[in-house]
Order: C-alpha cells, then sequence, then structure tokens
C-alpha cells in the first residue's frame, strides 16, 4: 500500500505595532468603526504619493534577527498587481524581488526533539482592507486596515504535520511578541497564517501539486484545515484523481476547505518595481542599532532556567513563553531567592488567577516583590500554604504589600505551642464521643481533630505543630487510660 507524506510551508502575516499606517499618517490602532482611520491614499485615491514609515521598517529588521535571519542592506519595495475589492489602487506595495529579510530558521520543540524550521524571507508590504459579507449576499468594505504594516513571513517547506505547523505557529506568536514588534491578536487579525500543502509519496523527491488555504485566524484552525487538506489531496491521489492548484478557504463550522479560485502563478501578478518610493539602504550601524534593542529570547531563557535553576521542561517552557510572565518570574526570584517555589506559584496560583478574571498579566498590575515576599513568607514559616493562597488572593484583588495584609486580617500562622495546646484541650474537652472513639481504635477520628483545630485558629495553626501536639496528647490518653471528659 502507498504512504504519503505532507509537506506544509507557511506564510505568516503579521500586522506591525506601529502607531501609524505603513505609507501615511492614519492611525493603525484597531477599532470596530469602520472606515474611520482612512485618507485618500488609503482609499487609493488618484495623485496620492506613499512616504515609508521608518519604525515599520525598525519593527521588521528586530523580527528578522529574532528569527537568525540575514539582514538585507539593500531592499525594495514592488507592485504586486491583483484586482479584489478590499485593494483599493488596484495592486499591492510589497517587496518581491529584494526583501528586507532572508535565509533565517527557527527551533520548534516537537515530540521527536528539536526540529529546525526553514525562514525564507521577510518582507514588507501593506494590508488590504476588510471585506465584510453580508447574509442578504451584499458585501461592505472596511478600509481601516488597509495601509497598515505587515511583515510576511515565509517559511521553507519543511513541515510534515498539523501538530508541527500548530508549535511552530504558536512559538512564532510567542517569538513575536517578545521583540514587542506586534500585539499578534489573531482575534483583531494583527496576526493570520496561510497554508501551503501538497503531499506526496513517501521516498520521492518531487513535491505534488499545491494547494492554498488562505486567512486562518487560530491554531486550531491551522490544526484542522492541515489535516482535512492532507487527508482530501490523499483521498484523491489514491482514487486516481489528480490534487488541482487552488487558493481554498477554511470553513470552520463544517470542518472543511471549500475553493476559491485558481491559484495564481508569479507571472499573474505582473510585479514591477514600485516608482514612488526609494529603494531601502540600512548601514551596519543601523542593523546593530536595531540588534541591541532585542530581550532574552524564549529559547535562551528556557535554557537558563533550566540550567542555572534546574526547573521542569514544561514550567521553564511556560514561563519563558510569554515576555511578561518572564520578566515577572525573574523579579519575583530576584527578590525571594528561591527559583523553583517561585515558579510553582507563577505556573501554578499566578495564571489560574489571570485566568479566573480573563487578563493578561500586564492588565493585573501585580507586583513581583510582593509574591516574592509572600514565598518567603511561606519558606519561613509564617504562613501555611493554605492560608498563602487566601493572601494571595487578596493581594491580586487589593494590590497590597502582604505584610500588610496579614496584619489587617490576623493571618500569621499560629506557631506558639502552649498556645495550641490550650486550643487542642480544647477540642478534645468538647469532644468526648471522639476522643472516645479515637482510643476504642477508630484512627479516621485524628482528622476530625485536626478539623475542629483549625476552626479554632481560622486556619492558622501550624498543622505539623498541631499534629505534633495532638498525638501526644492522645497517646498519653491512651496509655493512662483516663479519656477527658467534657467540662
Amino acid at each position: 500500500m502507498k504512504e504519503f507524506e505532507t509537506i506544509i510551508g507557511l506564510e505568516i502575516h503579521v500586522e506591525l505595532a506601529t502607531s501609524t499606517k505603513l505609507f501615511c499618517s492614519c492611525s493603525a490602532r484597531f477599532t470596530r468603526e469602520p472606515n474611520r482611520n482612512c485618507c485618500p491614499l488609503c482609499m487609493g485615491m488618484p495623485g496620492t504619493l506613499p512616504v515609508l514609515n521608518r519604525k515599520a521598517v525598525e519593527y521588521a529588521v528586530r523580527v528578522g534577527l529574532a528569527l537568525s535571519c540575514r539582514i538585507e542592506r539593500f531592499s525594495r519595495f514592488d507592485r504586486k498587481n491583483y484586482f479584489y475589492p478590499d485593494l483599493p489602487k488596484g495592486y499591492q506595495i510589497t517587496q518581491y524581488e529584494y526583501p528586507l529579510c532572508k535565509e533565517g530558521y527557527f527551533d520548534i520543540d516537537t515530540p521527536q526533539g528539536i526540529k529546525r524550521i526553514g525562514i525564507a524571507e521577510i518582507h514588507l508590504e501593506e494590508d488590504a482592507g476588510k471585506l465584510i459579507h453580508l447574509e442578504d449576499g451584499f458585501s461592505l468594505i472596511d478600509y481601516n486596515r488597509a495601509g497598515i504594516p505587515l511583515i510576511e513571513i515565509v517559511t521553507e517547506p519543511d513541515l510534515r504535520s498539523a501538530e508541527e505547523a500548530k508549535i511552530f505557529s504558536e512559538d512564532l506568536r510567542n517569538l513575536i511578541m517578545y521583540t514587542r514588534a506586534s500585539d499578534c491578536k489573531m482575534q483583531e487579525g494583527s496576526m493570520r497564517v496561510d497554508v501551503n500543502l501538497s503531499v506526496r509519496e513517501k521516498g520521492t523527491p518531487d513535491f505534488g501539486t499545491r494547494t492554498e488555504i488562505k486567512n486562518l485566524n487560530s491554531f486550531r484552525s491551522v490544526a484542522r484545515a492541515i489535516q482535512y487538506e492532507s487527508e482530501r489531496q490523499i483521498r484523491l491521489l489514491k482514487s486516481g484523481k489528480n490534487v488541482l492548484q487552488e487558493t481554498r478557504r477554511w470553513d470552520e463550522a463544517k470542518g472543511e476547505s471549500v475553493p476559491m479560485r485558481n491559484k495564481e502563478d508569479i507571472s499573474d501578478y505582473r510585479y514591477f518595481k514600485e516608482p514612488d518610493l526609494p529603494a531601502i539602504i540600512l548601514s551596519l550601524e543601523e542593523i546593530e542599532s536595531v540588534r541591541k534593542t532585542l530581550p532574552s529570547l524564549p529559547r535562551e531563557r528556557m535554557e537558563r532556567y533550566r540550567r542555572e535553576w534546574n526547573l521542569p521542561w514544561n514550567d521553564a517552557k511556560l514561563i519563558a513563553s510569554s515576555r511578561a510572565l518572564a520578566d515577572f518570574y525573574e523579579k519575583t526570584v530576584q527578590y525571594c531567592r528561591l527559583p523553583k517555589e517561585a515558579s510553582h506559584w507563577v505556573t501554578g496560583e499566578v495564571l489560574k488567577k489571570l485566568n479566573e478574571k480573563k487578563l493578561v498579566l500586564e492588565e493585573s498590575d501585580m507586583d513581583p516583590k510582593f509574591l516574592g515576599k509572600l514565598i518567603l513568607l511561606v519558606k519561613e514559616e509564617r504562613l501555611t500554604g493554605s492560608v498563602a493562597k487566601k493572601i494571595f488572593d487578596i493581594m491580586f484583588d487589593t494590590k497590597e504589600d502582604p505584610e500588610k495584609i496579614i496584619a489587617s486580617y490576623g493571618r500569621i500562622t499560629v506557631k506558639d505551642a502552649g498556645q495550641l495546646d490550650q486550643v487542642i484541650e480544647k477540642v478534645l474537652k468538647e469532644n468526648p464521643k471522639a476522643v472516645a472513639d479515637y482510643l476504642g481504635g477508630k484512627k479516621k477520628t485524628f482528622g476530625y481533630f485536626m478539623g475542629e483545630i483549625m476552626k479554632e485558629t481560622n486556619g492558622r495553626a501550624d498543622t505539623a505543630l498541631a499534629k505534633k501536639i495532638l498525638e501526644k496528647r492522645l497517646a498519653f490518653l491512651y496509655n493512662n487510660n483516663n479519656p477527658i471528659k467534657e467540662g
């Protein structure tokens, strides 16, 4: 039986986080009010001339460096000609012959180990507008997005499965957000994925006929679309039919890809040099100045956490996946000097609370110094773990120092042996039947006593110390066959 393998390349479109558009001064900020952020140039009016946004070039270079690309000191813009209602000029200003970044790579962690995915190029271009299709068959156009600066990241055909493509897309998003070149909000269209896919018999050197699935805006859709399209093409080939070279769209509700149009060839776009813009000439000094703005990137941080702080792989990867989370974690460790305990809190209570509140870390205004203080209070056994979690809940909402919360709510753990002995004596006197049951062999009653002790101390009893005192008192009663009587 013939075995097939899937060949996948991705084209990832990322809107850059500039305040204005690529070639005009219109705002590039996302808004749901249609046609608010546009001008005659965005609308493709005759007589308008583009002026390049320097910040967009800087952001594109920053992503290129993060992806280990060669930054071209000479690059230029071209016109890509095609005719859709959301492209007001009838052409797109992009980079074809001389892109800004070339020949990079990105390593991803797969179940089979680290895999290197080649980056063919990154080019800078303007986004198109957005078509809004109505139920009555009419379509409307919103030009707010027209002219927003994009980078298109083109991979080599190195991916072989839906799982690999999903991992790549997720990790790439994290990397780009690290550089702060884009917010990568897929729900707002800041990051969109096109999938180029073909299948071939295993062992065959030539690629099969390729289809393209456009504008996938979630990682789940990327994985589902690849799985469906791979199976569809294999079915065609096994039945003796040919795969058509075409552009398809993904229908999320139906879980299938649907034909849109025949796939264009390069000649259909009639590329030629953009006459209204000069070439981009970058000096080595300019490239190096951008390199200096790069933070420590996810893989570097993950490896450092594992090497220096001996964190488990999953924890290190989770923390390093977000720049904000990694910065918060490192500042917490800087204060408490307890990296494993800090990792436990950050990957546990911090992320749990953010999910509950539907917040990202930057929106929470949490102070890592306060979390570090809380961790030290637990380490010093001034708080039990359960009480510390209650303090954390209050701290998350009030943004107060845990010491202040403890002073206000009386949450310091009871560690005084004399005080605990009095509490335990009281509990035993008030529960003579439970004492008799315990002395009669019902050892599970011990847990009942511990619960009553916690009630008496409002959960502040030092558990280990209370258990030790209770064991001594019960042993004394057992050995002397002298149950404590009520009163």
